[in-house]
């Protein structure tokens, strides 16, 4: 079928090409494509930003999908994307969702991720696995605080973007605006692709940029693209924006630099090429404008995905060849080469274990045996192999590099490495940040066979839900990234496997560290008949940061000169202050932003072994933070409150109430709040809000840093933490 650009079909063609692509996509489902044809996307953003609406229109015009419904929608179908019930109807994505779908001659498989700061799991594995993105941001609100949070994990991966402006048909909405704030908040180099034909309620299309035509969407649901005149009002815009194009992207490629000194006009094809090579380079962020909603901008964004975002072939992946010592290794991305895949997401489906492999050289079939790169090198043969479309499968017999495939029956962990056995290699492996609160979980039957087997699911699958048993109270205590988090999972439960349960308090992850330097010099000494344990270790202690308490982790540093203490005792000792470390000496919480420093100690030939190490290092740690004037720190959110205008004041004052402190304050219509506050004092934040906001004000936390906290607070955690130690005692 013909088309007017790269994948932009013709109106008069455009309902009876759909379903001639869903005819040629089926056929090419049993095969695998080439990897120059094919692309890996993640679709990213804040909460509430579009990003299922986008999903939903990016498989109908692709043919995926026959009809267009609404996250929410009143036909009581919802997006296709999100096909969890609790996501129908909270609204929200909890889940990635993955698909797979045609545009051109190009195959696109297609994540859908969450957008709320809770299920940040899901994007970081994710962008782990995919080759490049789409930015959405919201044309009203611009820039927001998960924005910057999905920023951050596309440049953790180095994952190229393109960045969608969306919701141009909302009152206040305006593009520059936002593509200011890509290059100030998120130092992208922004550069704008399109201009809008009208925004708000008069929104129609957008302007191209390099071929300087105006696009307009008609039809039901869009997918009729009418090219035609830009309007003689935008001609000026159009130049200007053109302009500021060819001069950031000659800043960034030397072959377009030349043109723009010589003050000559590039043809179209050396300015793809430019921008695609910049945009894999990440020195540019091409920028798409329009409305999902209303249909409009969809189609040009699909031919910016198939033109700027890379080929698996064009992307750097390395692995571990576990034979030469974790030597660091590139794959090819060539299919004829031997199998390397990574196992990046679990879900426990009615066929089984359901396990999201991203291939990333060689090819494998339904039948073949694979080898786990784990400790326990174990072999599995695939028994079915298929491809995702959100909720449904699609069998396919064999994948090469660049695919995206899922596989039952292969138990396994995420994160896992598979080879054909001929290599020896291992995928680094992706962040995982630590969980902010806790909760108590108790269920309504204590005998309720299916509470454990669901936890261990739930574990499993998101490696940010932690579940453990605490040791004075025997309560099942699950942590995870927010209250929403353990809300949902709290929910599942009961949904998915009939077990009720009633939870306790939040528990928030307070830690402790020290805020000063303290010296040690402490010898464990035991003799029972025989050989006994004896060590001496001697050094101090300090805070990794004397300027923020808390930073970092914990930090070893072996000063040692000469063999005081043998070399092969020196790992023990470093174990005994990580154990010591476990539990601090105020609360009892954990330890963080430590540096221990070795500098001599003792042994006995006979007597010292490594358990004798541990114990001094266990005992040197106690009292070094006897003297070490050790601070409580509790974790500070980095919140961001969103306000019709009228209700600022009202909103700021609630923020302060809660003990925070507001950062800056933006927007006219709709004004966004930045603020750090304390995580204890949030709980219940979201209904007070809606409260004071009419239903009209939202909110989005992530976390910050852990801070000191209040004397009084210190006081009263110290006071209860004595008081449950000495009513232990007296058990």
């Amino acid at each position: 079928f013909g088309t007017c650009r790269v994948g932009m079909l013709c109106p008069v063609g455009r309902r009876a090409a759909a379903s001639r692509r869903l005819l040629a996509f089926t056929r090419r489902l049993s095969s695998s494509s080439e990897p120059q044809s094919v692309r890996n996307i993640g679709i990213s953003a804040h909460i509430d930003s579009g990003k299922t609406t986008l999903t939903e229109r990016i498989l109908y015009y692709t043919g995926r999908i026959g009809a267009i419904h609404e996250v929410r929608g009143k036909d009581g179908v919802g997006a296709k994307m999100d096909f969890m019930e609790l996501e129908r109807e909270k609204g929200i994505t909890i889940q990635s969702a993955a698909t797979h779908c045609a545009w051109g001659d190009h195959d696109i498989n297609v994540i859908d991720t969450p957008g709320h700061v809770d299920f940040t799991i899901e994007v970081e594995r994710a962008l782990r696995v995919l080759d490049g993105a789409i930015l959405v941001l919201c044309g009203v609100a611009g820039v927001q605080s998960q924005s910057i949070t999905v920023d951050r994990q596309m440049r953790r991966y180095s994952v190229p973007r393109l960045a969608f402006i969306n919701k141009l048909d909302r009152e206040g909405s305006d593009p520059d605006a936002v593509i200011g704030q890509l290059r100030d908040k998120l130092r992208l180099n922004a550069v704008a692709m399109q201009i809008p034909i009208g925004v708000s309620g008069d929104h129609e299309g957008v302007v191209d940029l390099l071929e300087r035509r105006a696009l307009r969407f008609s039809g039901p649901g869009g997918e009729e693209v009418e090219e035609g005149e830009v309007p003689a009002g935008l001609q000026a815009a159009m130049e200007e924006k053109r302009a500021e194009l060819l001069e950031k992207l000659a800043d960034a490629d030397e072959e377009i630099a030349e043109f723009y000194l010589a003050e000559e006009e590039p043809p179209l094809g050396v300015l793809r090429a430019a921008i695609r090579r910049q945009t894999i380079a990440n020195a540019i962020t091409p920028v798409f404008m329009g409305s999902a909603f209303k249909n409009k901008g969809v189609q040009p964004l699909l031919d910016g995905v198939v033109s700027y975002l890379p080929a698996p072939t064009e992307v750097t992946n390395c692995a571990l060849d576990l034979d030469k010592d974790e030597e660091q290794v590139g794959l090819t991305g060539v299919s004829s080469d031997p199998f390397v895949g990574l196992a990046f997401k679990l879900e426990e489906g009615k066929f089984g274990q359901l396990t999201y492999m991203r291939i990333y050289q060689g090819k494998v079939g339904r039948g073949d045996t694979i080898q786990s790169m784990a400790a326990d090198r174990r072999k599995v043969r695939i028994p079915r192999l298929v491809r995702m479309h959100a909720n449904e499968m699609e069998d396919v017999e064999s994948v090469g590099a660049g695919d995206i495939v899922a596989m039952f029956g292969v138990d396994c962990a995420s994160g896992t490495t598979f080879t054909d056995g001929k290599t020896k290699l291992s995928m680094t492996s992706m962040f995982v940040p630590d969980p902010v609160i806790s909760l108590a979980l108790v269920p309504a039957d204590k005998n309720a066979p299916n509470f454990s087997k669901a936890l261990g699911r739930f574990t499993k699958e998101d490696p940010t839900f932690r579940v453990h048993t605490d040791d004075e109270s025997g309560q099942t205590i699950i942590s995870g990234m927010g209250e929403l988090h353990l809300e949902i999972y709290v929910e599942r439960l009961k949904r998915e496997y009939g077990v009720e349960c009633s939870t306790g308090n939040p528990k928030v992850a307070f830690r402790e560290t020290a805020s000063t330097r303290s010296k040690f010099a402490y010898t464990h000494k035991k003799q029972s008949g025989g050989s006994g344990q004896f060590g001496r270790v001697e050094g101090y202690l300090e805070p990794i940061s004397s300027d923020a308490l808390g930073q970092g982790a914990y930090e070893f540093d072996n000063q040692l000169v000469g063999n005081m203490i043998p070399p092969e005792f020196v790992t023990a000792i470093d174990k005994g202050f990580r154990e010591a470390m476990l539990k601090g000496t105020l609360t009892g919480s954990p330890v963080m932003g430590m540096r221990v420093v070795l500098q001599d100690g003792l042994a006995h030939a006979v007597d010292s072994n490594e358990l004798a190490f541990r114990a001094a290092a266990q005992g040197a740690f106690k009292q070094a933070m006897a003297t070490a004037k050790p601070v409580l720190l509790e974790p500070l959110m980095s919140t961001e409150v969103a306000v019709p205008a009228e209700f600022q004041g009202t909103a700021v004052a609630l923020v302060s109430q809660r003990k925070g402190t507001v950062n800056s304050m933006e927007g006219a219509e709709f004004v966004t709040i930045d603020a750090d506050v304390p995580l204890e004092s949030m709980f219940g934040f979201s209904s007070d809000l809606r409260g004071v906001t009419q239903g009209k004000g939202e909110y989005t936390m992530e976390y910050k840093a852990h801070v000191p906290a209040p004397r009084d607070k210190t006081e009263l955690m110290v006071k209860k933490w004595k008081e449950q130690q000495a009513g232990k005692s007296e058990e």
